[in-house]
Parts: structure tokens; sequence; C-alpha cells
């Protein structure tokens, strides 16, 4: 059945290490030209370059509307440090943060360390999980109005507004709370590749984004059906996730048509399926792919970052704005507006009282209030 909800577009920054921020602020500045809901920063302990949280910090302040969603591993990363540090990405950018989940699954990422040896990729997934568990309970620690910065009295916050995480993994535990405010999104957007098995079970579960890796229509709303489903199994909302195909690009060979399949074609860093073309013909298997309803839209990987950058959104976007099938301008403030996703109310937060079917009657209008009313109504 064809899709009816609005198409979603990301584009992914990675390429060589770079050490200038000009360099991922001028890349931010384009997507956002283009409308797109977020850019991804990848990141991991194995290769050299800028921590892609403190690159996407001061990426925020120079962009206005794009989000911004780096990798932070869960793996030798205290789950702690983790929430404090998108959830301060939250506010640096004003409700414009997510958090892609990554995992190390090596020896030599785990000797920089020296605390564990590495781990199957089965229990690192899974431990991932568990840390995307805590680190939603330690978002919702503060409740949205535990400040009260109330200079007569002189008390900061209201203590009784702060709540205990207590929350025991398999491998650690937290008790919180946070030392951040909850962020102005309430959570910040997690964003999990499930493509792998043993990535599916955590991204149903807790990602509001879910990336998937398909080389055809087909391949790719199997996975999304699949996702859906385990959601539903563990009690959401199938339709509060968004499932993006994660695509490479490589837009310099013109006009030509895309390789057979998305299969064929150079290797390419991180594997998996890629286009390579030309913008019109991106454009025509983004609408294609979107319209019979297969996902929910797609995370361009650009190749060649500025040069494919530059033609995804100024001829593939642009051609797809024209056709009226992907908006020209964002459509809210933080990312969670641009993916049409509520922000969340705190799990610890009084739930609001019922409004009782039998309210009180009217008190009586006055004698002098009623004859000022039926003059005005004279008049």
């Amino acid at each position: 059945m064809p899709a009816t909800r609005p198409l979603h577009l990301a584009v992914a920054l990675d390429g060589p290490a770079q050490y200038d921020p000009a360099y991922y602020v001028a890349l931010a500045r384009l997507a956002e030209r283009g409308a797109l809901d977020f850019v991804t920063l990848g990141d991991c302990f194995a290769r050299p370059g800028l921590d892609a949280l403190a690159v996407l910090a001061r990426v925020a302040p120079a962009t206005e509307r794009i989000g911004l969603v780096p990798t932070v591993t869960t793996t030798h990363t205290e789950p702690f440090h983790v929430s404090t540090a998108v959830a301060t990405l939250d506010w640096v950018s004003r409700g414009r943060a997510g958090w892609a989940v990554g995992v190390s699954t090596t020896e030599a990422e785990a000797s920089l360390f020296g605390r564990r040896s590495a781990a199957p990729a089965d229990a690192l997934w899974r431990e991932a999980g568990e840390v995307a568990d805590a680190v939603a309970r330690l978002w919702d620690s503060w409740e949205d109005d535990a400040e009260i910065r109330d200079t007569s009295t002189g008390r900061f916050i209201d203590r009784d507004k702060l709540h205990h995480v207590d929350f025991q993994g398999s491998t650690f535990s937290v008790r919180g709370p946070s030392t951040v405010p909850r962020p102005p999104q309430g959570r910040p957007v997690v964003v999990v590749d499930g493509t792998a098995g043993i990535c599916r079970e955590p991204a149903a579960r807790y990602a509001d984004v879910v990336l998937v890796r398909a080389g055809a229509p087909e391949q790719a709303a199997a996975l999304r059906e699949d996702i859906r489903r385990r959601a539903a199994a563990h009690g959401r909302d199938p339709d509060t996730l968004r499932v993006l195909v994660a695509l490479a690009v490589d837009l310099g060979g013109g006009e030509s048509a895309p390789e057979p399949g998305l299969a064929a074609g150079p290797s390419l860093a991180g594997g998996g399926p890629h286009f390579s073309g030309g913008p019109v013909e991106l454009a025509k298997l983004i609408a294609d792919w979107h319209a019979g309803g297969a996902v929910d839209g797609f995370r361009l990987a650009p190749i060649a970052p500025h040069r494919d950058l530059e033609r995804i959104v100024n001829g593939t976007v642009a051609l797809l704005q024209h056709r009226s099938l992907f908006r020209t301008f964002h459509p809210g403030g933080t990312l969670r507006e641009h993916l049409g996703l509520a922000r969340p109310a705190s799990r610890y937060a009084p739930a609001p009282a019922p409004v009782s079917a039998h309210l009180p009657a009217p008190a009586p209008v006055p004698a002098y209030a009623a004859t000022q009313a039926q003059a005005g109504g004279a008049a």
C-alpha cells in the first residue's frame, strides 16, 4: 500500500578525518539549506579523528534547524556519561540532538581502556539496549518543572521532582538522578542501525529512528515490517518509529544509470548497498521506494562529501521539493518535530489528574455585574 507519511531525509558527514571545524559547519549548513531532517557523524575508538559529539556541539551554534546525531558508543563508556553528554548537546542545540548507538567489538579498542576484554557482538548489543534504557531513565529523572529558581528562598531545585533511577544492568548499575536538567526534547532522538539480526531487538525496543541497509525495495519493506512487528511486541506503537534506508551515494558519474540492484561497483567504507548515478535518478529511486511504502525515508552517505552533498541538495532534494514530495522548510525547531515524533512525558512525573465529570455549578453572578452585562448587550 502506498506510503502516506512524510518523506524523511538525512545525510552522513562521514569521510576522511578532518580537524577543521569549519569543514563540518559548511556541510551541516548545506544540509540545513535543503531542509533535511538531520546529519549524522560516525565515531568509534578504532579510528583517528575528533570526537563526533564534540564536533557537533561546535556545529550546533552555527546552525539553526538541522538535527545533529553523533555516534556515541556504549561499550567502555559509562551510561551516566552518555546520558549527560547527549543531554548537553540537546541543550546546546536547543532541542536538535540525537544519539546514534554504537558498540566496540575489537580487542584493540578494549585495550585503550584496560578494564575488560572484548566481548561477542550479540552480548554488546544486549548491553547497548540496557544502556539505552538507563539513559532514557536518566533523561527522565528530572521532571520538566524541577527547576524552580526561587530567589526569595534560595531554592534552585524542587528535590521532590528529582528521581533516583536505580537501574541494574548485566554489566553496570546506575542510580541517578542526572546532573543535567531534562533535555528540551524530553528525550533526544535515538538512532540504531537495525539491519543485522543482533541489532534488531534493541532497535525495535528503544530506537526512534532505525537505519536499514537494503539493495531493493522489497528487502527494505521486509526489514521495516519485521522491526515494526518487534516494536509492537514490546508494547510500542509502530507508527512512532521511522525506518530509513542507509544508502551510500556516488553522484560523480553524471547522469548514468544506477548500478543494478545497488550492489555492484567500487568498495565503499562501511560496506552495504550504494547508488551510483545522477541526482535525477536518485530522486526517482527515493520517490519510488517511499511511494511504495517500503521505507519512511533515507539516510544518504555521500562518497565525496562536498561534491555529492551539494548535488543531493541542489539536484535531488530540489527535484523532490518541486514535485511536492519533500518539504521546503523545517516544520519546527526540534529534531522530534522534524520527524513528527511527540515529546515524551517523564515516566516519573505524576499522571495528570482526570477531569471530573461532575463539575461544580457556576457561582451566582452578582446583581451589579448582571446589570452591567445586560446594559452592555443592549448597547
